[in-house]
C-alpha cells in the first residue's frame, strides 16, 4: 500500500500537481526537497542555517587585513557574529564609511554589514589627506612642468608662423584686390592658426578632450552673442558687401536715404559724408547698403527745373518761347541736350509753366545756374509784357449795400511785338562756378593717411 501511494505522488509532481491536490501528504523532507529544487533560480543569497564561529573569526580577520592596507580605513573595528558584520570607530567621512561597508559586504559569509562609525573631527586626520593629495598633485605638476613647456612652446610658435603669415598684408592685396577682403584672409589666417597651435598643445598634454569642452561651450556662447550681436553682425556683412560692390568714390555727392553730402571714406563700420554744411555725418553701413543711393556726381550732367506763372488772359506758347529764348542765352546751358518747357497746369487766375535745362556740373554749380536761369526767364518774360498774377482778394461788406469786388492785378500788356515774342536783349553777368569748399575740405580729410579707407579707385564701380 505505502508503495502505491509513493508511485501515485511521484506521477502527481511530475505533471505538475502538488501532494494536495490529490489528498495526499508527503514527508517533511521530501517536499522540502522539491521546494529547493523550484527555487534553484532565485538570484537572492541563501543565509546559511547553521554559523561557526571559525567562520565569523576568519571573516574579522580578512575584513582587518583589507583595512590595514587602505588609507583611512585603519582604525575601523571590526566584529562579527553570526554572519552580521559590525564596524565601528572613528572616520573621516562618509565617503570613507561607504568605502568600507561595500568591502565588507563583498567577503564570503557575510550576512549583513552594520555601520556604527563615528564622525573623527581631529585636525590631523581631515588635514592631512588634503596636504597629501595637494602634495601629490603639485608633484605631478612638477613632473609635467618639461612636457607642458614643450607644449606651450609648440602652440606659441604655430601661433608666430600665423601671425607672420597674416602680416604679409602685400601678398594678401595682390591675391584679394579688395583691401577689407585682405584683413579679412589676413584675420582669419592668424585666429585659425592660433586654434590649430592650442589644439596641438593639448594634445600633447593628451588633453584634447578639454578642447572639445571649451568648443563646446565656446559655441553656446557664440550662439547668444551672436543673437545680442546681430545689428553688429549685420553692419559688418554690410561693410563687406559695400567694398565689393563699390557703390560709389570718394568725393562723390550722395543722397542716402535723407542724407546729402560728399562722400570722405568708407569704413569697416560706417560711411563717412561731408554735409554740404561741412558738418561730418556718420552712416553705418547697414543703413546705407539698404537704403536707396543717388550719385549726383557719376553723371556730369544734370538737369534743372522750376516753374514760373503767367496770366491767364497771356498766350501760354508765346511766353515759353519768351522763357527759352532767355536760357538758353546763358553759357552754363548746355545746347545738346536742349532745355525744355510744358504747361503745368492752367489755374482760376494763371497759367504754370514748368521750365527744363541742362549744365555740365564740372563746370557750372547747381543750384547757382537753376538761381541763374529763374532769374534771368522770369526778367525775360516781364520785359516782354508778361504778367506774372499775384494774389487777387475778394472783399466783401454786408452792411446793406450791394458787395464791392475788387481785383488787385498788375497791369496786362501784350505779349507780342508785331505779332511775334520779344526776344530778350542782353546776357545777364551771372556767377555760376562750382562750389568746391567742400570738395577741398573732403580732400583735405582724406589726405589723413592714419584712416583706413575701403573705397579702391581701382575697383569697379557698381
Amino acid at each position: 500500500m505505502s508503495l502505491n501511494r509513493g508511485l501515485l505522488t511521484l506521477i502527481c509532481l511530475a505533471i505538475g500537481l502538488g501532494p494536495a491536490a490529490v489528498g495526499l501528504s508527503l514527508p517533511a523532507v521530501a517536499y522540502g526537497q522539491v521546494a529547493a529544487e523550484e527555487t534553484a533560480d532565485n538570484p537572492e543569497p541563501v543565509i546559511d542555517p547553521a554559523a561557526s564561529s571559525a567562520d565569523d573569526i576568519a571573516i574579522a580577520d580578512r575584513l582587518r587585513g583589507i583595512f590595514r592596507e587602505i588609507n583611512g580605513l585603519e582604525t575601523v573595528v571590526v566584529n562579527v557574529d553570526a554572519g552580521v558584520v559590525r564596524l565601528t570607530g572613528p572616520i573621516a567621512d562618509s565617503e570613507t564609511a561607504d568605502r568600507a561597508k561595500a568591502i565588507a559586504q563583498r567577503v564570503s559569509g557575510v550576512v549583513t554589514v552594520d555601520t556604527q562609525f563615528e564622525r573623527d573631527l581631529s585636525v590631523g586626520s581631515n588635514v592631512e589627506p588634503v596636504v597629501d593629495k595637494f602634495g601629490a598633485s603639485l608633484q605631478n605638476f612638477l613632473s609635467a612642468l618639461p612636457l607642458i613647456g614643450i607644449a606651450f612652446l609648440v602652440a606659441i610658435a604655430v601661433g608666430l608662423l600665423g601671425h607672420f603669415l597674416a602680416s604679409l598684408m602685400g601678398f594678401w592685396r595682390r591675391v584679394m584686390p579688395n583691401i577689407f577682403l585682405a584683413e579679412l584672409i589676413a584675420g582669419s589666417i592668424r585666429v585659425v592658426f592660433i586654434m590649430i597651435g592650442i589644439f596641438i598643445g593639448l594634445d600633447i598634454l593628451n588633453a584634447t578632450a578639454l578642447l572639445g569642452a571649451v568648443l563646446g561651450g565656446a559655441g553656446v556662447i557664440g550662439l547668444a552673442v551672436g543673437f545680442a550681436l546681430r545689428d553688429t553682425v549685420d553692419n559688418y556683412m554690410s561693410s563687406i558687401m559695400l567694398s565689393i560692390r563699390q557703390p560709389f568714390r570718394a568725393n562723390d555727392h550722395v543722397l542716402i536715404g535723407e542724407r546729402e553730402g560728399r562722400v570722405v571714406r568708407l569704413t569697416s563700420r560706417a560711411t563717412i559724408l561731408m554735409t554740404l554744411n561741412g558738418n561730418h555725418l556718420r552712416i553705418p553701413n547697414a543703413t546705407v547698403f539698404k537704403a536707396e543711393i543717388l550719385n549726383y556726381s557719376r553723371n556730369p550732367q544734370r538737369r534743372f527745373s522750376f516753374e514760373l506763372g503767367v496770366d491767364a488772359d497771356d498766350d501760354p506758347a508765346a511766353a515759353i518761347e519768351t522763357g527759352l529764348l532767355a536760357i538758353n542765352g546763358q553759357d552754363f546751358v548746355l545746347n545738346d541736350p536742349e532745355a525744355t518747357a510744358e504747361i503745368k497746369e492752367v489755374g482760376d487766375s494763371n497759367i504754370v509753366i514748368a521750365f527744363h535745362g541742362w549744365i555740365d556740373q564740372r563746370n557750372s554749380d547747381f543750384k547757382k545756374a537753376r538761381g541763374a536761369a529763374i532769374g534771368v526767364t522770369k526778367n525775360a518774360l516781364e520785359e516782354c509784357g508778361f504778367a506774372l498774377p499775384e494774389p487777387i482778394y475778394r472783399l466783401r461788406f454786408d452792411n446793406g449795400a450791394q458787395p464791392i469786388i475788387r481785383d488787385i492785378t498788375k497791369e496786362q500788356t501784350t505779349a507780342t511785338v508785331s505779332g511775334k515774342p520779344q526776344k530778350a536783349t542782353a546776357k545777364e553777368a551771372v556767377d555760376v562756378s562750382p562750389e568746391d569748399h567742400v570738395e577741398k575740405l573732403v580732400d583735405s580729410e582724406r589726405s589723413d593717411s592714419g584712416s583706413s579707407d575701403l573705397l579702391d579707385d581701382q575697383q569697379p564701380v557698381e
